[in-house]
């Protein structure tokens, strides 16, 4: 009987982080959004900052020991592949940890919801329900419109990458490298 209630008061004492965090979540994938709509536009209009960067490191990496050119740019090739899988595992982690968050407050609360029930408390158990339906909404929402950031951002990253591979490996074969 004693776990069931150390398990109950863990249970009672993750619900207000999870709630925070869940909220926390929400606000992150509001900035998120932003920025891939910020992103979104840019390429519209024809922007492709990493494409851009990243060339232009490419370009100046001709400019050092000619032995060494291939070693340079394949160090700034997986840079752009680092930063780019680092993108998207931000938001990777959005995909998971809002449904997992909103999952524990929606059974939290319903724990407590099911033991007014059984007192009787009908008023307790509603608000507990509102609350635990609307964590699982809300996680789900955040879920969601995480992974259909992750898609398309994945499909631009891939497209950035193959352009700065083909870069590197035109500028390599200009200077007599890997022919």
């Amino acid at each position: 009987m004693w776990m069931k209630a150390l398990l109950a008061q863990v249970s009672d004492l993750l619900f207000l982080p999870v709630l925070i965090l869940l909220i926390l979540l929400v606000a992150w994938m509001l900035v998120s959004i932003g920025l891939f709509l910020r992103a979104l536009v840019g390429r519209v209009r024809g922007a492709r900052p990493a494409q851009t960067r990243y060339r232009e490191c490419i370009d100046r990496a001709v400019e050092g020991d000619p032995a060494l050119l291939d070693i340079r740019i394949e160090e700034i090739v997986q840079q752009a592949e680092n930063d780019a899988a680092r993108v998207l595992n931000s938001v990777r982690f959005a995909i998971r940890a809002g449904p997992s968050l909103g999952l524990m407050g929606t059974l939290i609360p319903m724990a407590t919801a099911l033991s007014g029930l059984a007192r009787g408390d009908l008023p307790g158990l509603a608000s507990n329900m509102v609350v635990a339906f609307s964590s699982t909404v809300v996680g789900i929402a955040v879920g969601l419109i995480a992974y259909v950031i992750a898609m398309v951002r994945e499909g631009w990253a891939r497209g950035d990458l193959d352009a700065i591979r083909f870069h590197a490996e035109r500028v390599l074969r200009v200077h007599g490298v890997g022919s």
